[in-house]
């Protein structure tokens, strides 16, 4: 992800805030500091704690991680089958788990993801089907 913007945290001075282009417009931050210890903890299933962060990415990322991390012999879940996408999970070095989500499926001109999962939703209930 491309480094957009970079300040001081302006609660924790000792902490740079980093801002990141996530793709579409979308940003996504971080509070890094450089003396804080690496903690490979996975991150506690509980309520109001993030599961995991999960980015839409083109097929050819997808194989380049699948195929880098198992070269790499990075632990991670291989290519899981969803049906309508392929995921694939590891951890960071933080222990935050990382999803990379590849949708077997280009939705029509002016329509997003979203809009045709929600429309394939409505018609398996309508046929029963969930």
């Amino acid at each position: 992800m491309l480094l957009v913007f970079e300040q001081p945290n302006l609660d924790v001075p000792e902490e740079h805030h980093l801002f990141f282009d996530a793709g579409d417009g979308r940003l996504i931050t971080f509070f890094v500091r450089e003396d804080r210890a690496t903690d490979p903890t996975p991150m506690p299933e509980a309520v109001g704690a993030v599961h995991h962060i999960a980015y839409a990415v083109s097929p050819e990322v997808f194989e380049r991680a699948v195929h880098g991390l198992a070269t790499a012999g990075y632990p991670n879940t291989g290519r899981v089958d969803r049906g309508f996408m392929d995921s694939l999970y590891f951890r960071d070095p933080n222990g935050s788990q990382i999803e990379l989500a590849c949708y077997k499926f280009t939705p029509p001109e002016g329509r997003s993801v979203a809009m045709v999962l929600i429309h394939a939703i409505r018609s398996m209930r309508v046929l029963g089907e969930g």
